[in-house]
């Protein structure tokens, strides 16, 4: 069997969905539009840079909208993806997608954004495994604005695969083949542990190593 892995913002969508759920909840009226998107963005080049402090990210982008009822955040969730997500769909990707599930392959969607974002998303791709950066929740289900379990960030990504793949009895190495499509080097880690890294949409520094690597470079849009 081939095991097939994917990021999501930059790789499978031209977006970067934690960055554009923030600018959402600015055009929704639950985030100021200055102080919040100035905030927004620093994070956003701090990822960029590979400097992000998650747990501070992570604490402020669900700060506006952790304390709301359930039947609100569902409906916001479900807005974002009709009028933000869906709309970034690229035939490419979703094809690139379809391609391996034909073959029979095990897919996952790998990404640092929150399950609350990215849960959907990753049903547009028709992908049931997602490992994702996984919410705190208090007692009454209530996000806290903390992390729970390790990141699926940098280093954490290879650490949640190999707990999900253990959880099945399997490892790496049981796969003959292990793909991984991302567009940044903060995957660098993932990317260097399987037998297919694939520089998809990469920006500068991703690509001047995957050349360097002789590691395929794939563009699934401009």
């Amino acid at each position: 069997m081939t095991l097939a892995l994917f990021d999501l913002d930059g790789t499978l969508l031209p977006i970067d969905s934690d960055h554009a759920f923030g600018e959402f909840l600015i055009a929704i009226g639950w985030a100021d539009a200055d102080a919040y998107r100035r905030r927004n963005d620093a994070f956003y080049e701090q990822y960029k840079a590979e400097r992000l402090d998650i747990d501070a990210y992570v604490d402020f982008c669900t700060a506006p909208w952790r304390d709301r009822p359930a039947h609100e955040l569902a409906a916001v969730q479900a807005r974002f993806v009709d009028e933000v997500a869906r709309p970034a769909l690229r035939d490419s990707a979703l094809a690139l997608v379809q391609r391996h599930r034909e073959a029979g392959d095990l897919l996952a969607l790998v990404t640092a954004t929150n399950e609350f974002v990215t849960r959907p998303i990753a049903q547009l791709f028709g992908i049931d495994t997602l490992i994702a950066t996984e919410l705190e929740r208090d007692a009454g289900g209530r996000v806290t604005g903390a992390i729970r379990g390790t990141p699926a960030f940098r280093a954490g990504k290879v650490e949640r695969v190999h707990d999900w793949l253990r959880a099945q009895g399997r490892s790496l190495g049981d796969f003959e083949r292990q793909f991984f499509y991302s567009d940044s080097t903060n995957d660098l880690a993932l990317l260097e542990r399987v037998s297919h890294p694939v520089a998809t949409n990469p920006g500068p520094a991703l690509e001047a190593v995957a050349l360097k690597r002789r590691w395929p470079i794939l563009r699934l849009f401009p």
